[in-house]
């Protein structure tokens, strides 16, 4: 009997079919150790020594996998072939051997590309032992990663309330996020025209051509600045004669791209299918662990974890007669295509992303697949194809014409070229075509009429177009992937998890497509690169990121590079504990001022406090985060939100004047919102250090504080929807709705902590959507009351909603439901909950979406300082069932002492005296 041991359940499911009676195939359900998350997991003073935890589910895995040794000669370790799968055979062996599990039994490493039985079978029989340098690059990749987090978090809790904790390549991620937004906000936009003559051929065929000279001078995109010179081109055009001058066609070709890597596949399928790099992930993950098909389970695509562009001799065989039966020889060039990595780190130690058989057309998939699982198919599919297919052969043309016009000041020549492309020979356009993540303008592909060299041509019209320079577009997901691939930031199986952390820990938030850094994001950027600017530098990252690598391939000693990363990281860090918060935020006002200080309309002083206009505006931070306030505090209140005009106000509005009270109605923001308020507030003049109060001074003298009134705006209400009739209207709630048929009381309708409501007594039911609160009538608030009263938990946070079923988790088993709850829609598993981010909602969200948030706020849970307590205590519970079994087991109860019928009271003590 053999022992095999896989990651996933399906994975082990199909692959004990491959194999056959002999063989066990148990799966461990991905790592089954991992660091405490606690301090003192990874010790530098004892030469970096980790201490590993294997969790109660896990240790139920090891324990099977131990019991089925017991009857087994061989333990193959068949995990994913790349260094996490390495890592994961790794830890089996360590867990095995230290509950003695192993024998005599022989212990076998062995690794495909491919879930289908030809290459498990072909695996089976060359087995090799674990990688140790694999392994090491894991450690020192993990240990990096702990010592990071667990030293860096806690720093910026402390100098940065309300801060999330910093991850070490996260970090560097959020910096290229952030210095993007940075460098749109200091963009200083350019004025420039273009100039395009609408002509015609003697046959009557339009086309256009553009100003690219005037009287020997030359003009590029951004030369005509002015509306004035771009009128007199014009003017000059108008009038002029226009002639062919030069016609030039050259023949051009382009190449297929490569079939996918990790990299390219995510920014494909975000670009073409509007994926998120963790959610392709996530399919291409079935997709490889395949379905069933003709009653065997076959996987569908290649392991999709991979810095490799090539693909196997036979796969590019088999490729190239499918596309000489299906496409014509003519598609097939003469000789395979190779391709190499431009990327300098690129270890293609695996193939690239290709479906295991080219023959399995996307067609025919899609009967056994879902929607998304058929589309990212497809999209692997013909970029696997078109690799290998012949160029498309293409003719650019050229025409230069030349217009002149005869004017008082004497003669002008003006010169317009006109750019445009034929295809001879689609070749691999026919299956496929890259994405951009930008639309460029392109002329070129425009298709040209056919003109002759000093042919005459006639003009029906001459534009010219103002325009302005725009700033670099803020990064779409793809974009980033790619500029962290071309930074060698990061490795191809950390970009989902990279991006997804960002979201799912509040530092950046997407809008349509574009990924934009939040406030929090930003002075975590700005704290780092003020005092840890080595550590979030590019070239630093890369450096780090390519010393793993040399450590994989048993080049350095990962103990080496944890050594000297170390000594100046420990340094940084007990630096930066001495300083004071203030000192921390100076230099943050300093270094954000063009996001936190914008120019004000009026040209005043950025940071001059627009309440009592003494006192300088300064970033803050409370238990909430970070928000801006004058440093006349507590004299002047005056805050807002980081952001001016992000979800707040950079001053405050004056609506109006309240016609009963005679005060001044304000729209206002604040650190959280924006809000209305009723007056201004008055407070009690503080007495000086050492001066008493006077008990006889006259109450007329007195100065007694006023605290106005306040109303937070209800969701879904903008700002600028707000006049001064509906501001008064939320002043003045809560309201009465009318009273009670039943017993004559009141009914009110107000906002309250979690949202609007109607009450009636002590009964509370929240208003639903599309009810208003300033507008709900007295049936509807009755009709509410008695729902709630009928069903007391409804509108709780337990029990409120049964929610949806997504389906089954594929890996932990379980159903996923999506829910409304209190703060909004979110989906659950097993206790944890993970609200839905982005655009997503309970009817459009995906299993797929779900399992990827619920798995990144599980991650998240375990290291926050919550988690951590947690899994402490969890920890010591474990052990302590451990050490005693029996300690839970049913006692029988106790028979309780029956009280005397009378208890008689000691007397009371005198209290001691001081001769006592």
């Amino acid at each position: 009997m053999k022992v095999v041991v896989v990651e996933s359940p399906s994975k082990a499911k199909t692959i004990n079919k491959y194999l056959g009676p002999g063989f066990e195939v148990l799966a461990s359900f991905g790592h089954i150790r991992d660091l405490p998350a606690k301090d003192g997991s990874v010790d530098p003073d004892d030469n970096f020594k980790m201490l590993w935890e294997v969790d109660p589910q896990s240790q139920k895995r090891v324990n099977d996998i131990a019991h089925a040794l017991k009857k087994a000669d061989t333990l193959i370790l068949a995990t994913d072939p790349d260094r996490e799968g390495e890592a994961i055979s790794w830890h089996v062996l360590e867990a095995l051997n230290e509950k003695h599990a192993l024998k005599d039994q022989k212990v076998e490493r062995v690794v495909f590309n491919a879930i289908t039985k030809q290459s498990v079978t072909e695996a089976m029989k060359h087995p090799r032992a674990i990688d140790g340098a694999l392994v090491d690059a894991y450690l020192a990749r993990r240990a990096l990663d702990y010592l990071v987090g667990f030293t860096l978090s806690p720093v910026l809790w402390r100098k940065l309330p309300g801060a999330r904790s910093a991850g070490r390549v996260q970090s560097v991620a959020l910096r290229l996020v952030c210095d993007r937004e940075l460098e749109i906000e200091k963009f200083i936009k350019k004025e420039y025209w273009s100039i395009v003559a609408k002509l015609a051929t003697p046959r009557g065929d339009a086309f256009e051509a553009r100003l690219v000279a005037a009287d020997g001078q030359k003009f590029q995109r951004l030369d005509i600045g002015s509306g004035k010179q771009a009128e007199d081109l014009k003017t000059a055009l108008e009038g002029a004669s226009f002639t062919v001058a030069a016609v030039e066609a050259k023949p051009a070709r382009r190449n297929p791209p490569p079939p996918f890597t990790t990299s390219t596949m995510q920014q494909e399928a975000s670009r073409k299918l509007g994926f998120a790099p963790a959610i392709a992930m996530r399919l291409a993950q079935r997709l490889y662990e395949g379905v069933e098909l003709d009653g065997e389970t076959t996987g569908l695509i290649t392991y999709m974890r991979t810095d490799g562009i090539d693909m196997a001799p036979e796969a590019i065989a088999d490729i190239r007669a499918m596309i000489g039966k299906n496409y014509g020889k003519e598609y097939v060039p003469g000789s395979p295509r190779t391709y190499q990595n431009k990327s300098k780190n690129a270890q293609e130690a695996h193939e690239a992303v290709r479906p295991t058989d080219p023959h399995r057309t996307p067609d025919q998939v899609a009967k056994y697949v879902d929607r998304d699982q058929a589309r990212l198919y497809e999209l692997i599919w013909n970029r696997a194809v078109a690799s290998q297919m012949e160029s498309a052969e293409l003719e650019r043309t050229t025409v230069d014409i030349v217009a002149k016009n005869q004017t008082p000041n004497g003669a002008r020549s003006i010169e317009l070229r006109a750019s445009g492309q034929v295809v001879k020979f689609d070749g691999f356009l026919t299956l496929y075509q890259e994405g951009q993540d930008e639309t460029p303008e392109d002329e070129e592909s425009k298709r040209l009429p056919a003109m002759a060299e000093n042919e005459a041509l006639a003009k029906q019209g001459i534009e010219a177009s103002q325009h302005f320079t725009e700033p670099p577009p803020r990064f779409s997901e793809a974009a980033l992937v790619k500029r962290m691939e071309e930074l060698d930031i990061g490795r191809p199986s950390t970009y989902a998890s990279i991006l997804q952390v960002l979201q799912d820990r509040g530092y950046v938030r997407i809008d349509k497509k574009r990924l934009i850094p939040e406030d929090k994001g930003r002075v975590v950027v700005g704290f780092l690169e003020s005092f840890f600017a080595r550590y979030v530098e590019y070239d630093f990252t890369a450096s780090l990121e390519e010393q793993l690598d040399r450590v994989s391939n048993n080049e350095m000693n990962w103990k080496e590079v944890l050594r000297e990363f170390w000594t100046g990281f420990i340094g940084a860090v007990n630096d930066i504990k001495e300083l004071r918060i203030t000192q921390v935020l100076d230099a943050l006002n300093d270094l954000l001022e063009p996001h936190i200080f914008p120019a004000r309309a009026d040209g005043g002083p950025v940071r001059q406090c627009p309440t009592c206009a003494t006192g300088q505006l300064s970033l803050k931070v409370g238990r909430f985060g970070a928000f801006i306030g004058c440093s006349n505090y507590p004299e002047c209140t005056h805050t807002r939100q980081m952001t001016p005009g992000a979800g707040g106000m950079q001053s405050t509005k004056v609506l109006g004047t309240d016609p009963v009270s005679n005060l001044e109605v304000t729209l206002r923001g604040g650190r959280f919102g924006t809000y209305l308020q009723l007056g201004e507030e008055i407070k009690a003049p503080k007495r000086k250090k050492g001066e008493k109060k006077d008990p006889d001074a006259p109450k007329s003298e007195k100065i007694l504080p006023v605290k106005p009134k306040r109303a937070s705006l209800p969701k879904g209400v903008a700002p600028e929807d707000i006049d001064l009739e509906k501001a008064l209207a939320l002043l003045s709630l809560p309201r009465e709705v009318g009273k009670s048929p039943e017993d004559g009381e009141p009914i009110l309708a107000g906002v309250g902590r979690f949202g609007p409501y109607v009450k009636h007594g002590k009964v509370y039911a929240s208003l639903e959507d599309g009810d208003d609160v300033l507008t709900v009538g007295l049936n509807r608030a009755v009709t509410l009351i008695a729902e709630k009263i009928a069903n007391p938990k409804k509108g709780r946070r337990f029990g409120a909603d049964p929610g949806k079923t997504l389906g089954e988790h594929p890996d932990k088993g379980g159903a996923i439901v999506v829910k409304n709850g209190r703060y909004g829609p979110y989906v659950s598993h097993n206790g944890v909950n993970a609200t839905l981010t982005g655009d997503k909602t309970p009817e459009t969200v995906t299993l797929d979406e779900a399992i990827v948030l619920l798995d990144a706020r599980a991650a998240m849970m375990g290291n926050s300082p919550k988690g951590r307590r947690a899994a402490g205590r969890k920890q010591g519970s474990a052990k302590k069932a451990a050490a005693n079994p029996d300690a839970r087991a049913k006692k029988p109860a106790a028979a309780k002492p029956k009280k005397p019928a009378v208890a008689a009271k000691a007397p009371r003590r005198p209290k001691a005296t001081a001769a006592e």
